[in-house]
């Protein structure tokens, strides 16, 4: 089985902010060097420079939008993640949802400064009009099992196999992950079995008491 890409989404808990970030990312670099998995961490803006200069694993911003440089008060330019070491963005996360055109437009800003953009969608619909837009990634996640504790990888399945399907036809080259509930090396497993290429995960890793241990169960079965 080809090893997957898990992506830890900090988002705004305490637990994942200042030093705390430095704990996951070191915990997760370990893992990755152990495992041969890929894990990238998308901490809050203010530590995405931090993070990329001290440890080697990938760095993904939270949000970004489709401005340019210029008289944009408060937006968070692709050019902006790009020179703080950003290796790509979330976009359209359930709890940041934007309009089909802002999609477009951050995904436009990301590809111009060669970022990767890993589009966050809730069904298969969404999911193959994101992948036609030529993201690096999409990320399926059903908004009512995001930190809920149930995977959707046990609890609706159907909605990956018809999201990857729906991907494929309209873009075979692109990337798939699942999120919503991820918590074990199960959950991991049953999304890489279904067709995605690993999975996009927060609460499960950042609230852990010991996210090393959480993340080695992550690549336990593969």
């Amino acid at each position: 089985m080809p090893k997957p890409f898990i992506l830890i989404n900090l988002k705004t808990y305490s637990e994942g902010a200042g030093q705390r970030s430095h704990a996951i990312a070191e915990a997760a670099e370990i893992v990755a060097h152990e495992s041969g998995a890929a894990i990238g961490i998308a901490p809050a803006y203010m530590n995405i420079h931090p993070l990329s200069v001290h440890y080697s694993l990938p760095v993904y911003a939270q949000h970004v939008d489709g401005s340019a440089p210029g008289a944009h008060t408060g937006a968070v330019t692709a050019e902006a993640l790009r020179m703080a070491g950003a290796q790509g963005s979330l976009v359209n996360h359930s709890e940041r949802r934007l309009t089909l055109a802002d999609i477009e437009a951050s995904v436009a800003a990301l590809r111009d400064v060669r970022l990767a953009a890993v589009v966050c969608t809730n069904n298969e619909q969404t999911t193959a009009a994101a992948a036609a837009l030529g993201p690096a990634y999409v990320a399926i996640e059903p908004p009512e099992l995001i930190g809920s504790g149930v995977s959707v990888s046990k609890a609706n399945p159907d909605i990956i196999r018809r999201s990857v399907d729906a991907a494929r036809k309209v873009n075979p080259d692109v990337q798939i992950l699942t999120g919503a509930g991820i918590q074990s090396g199960e959950c991991v497993k049953i999304a890489m079995d279904l067709g995605t290429s690993g999975v996009l995960l927060a609460s499960s890793v950042v609230k852990a008491k010991a996210p090393i241990a959480v993340l080695r169960d992550l690549v336990s079965l593969l």
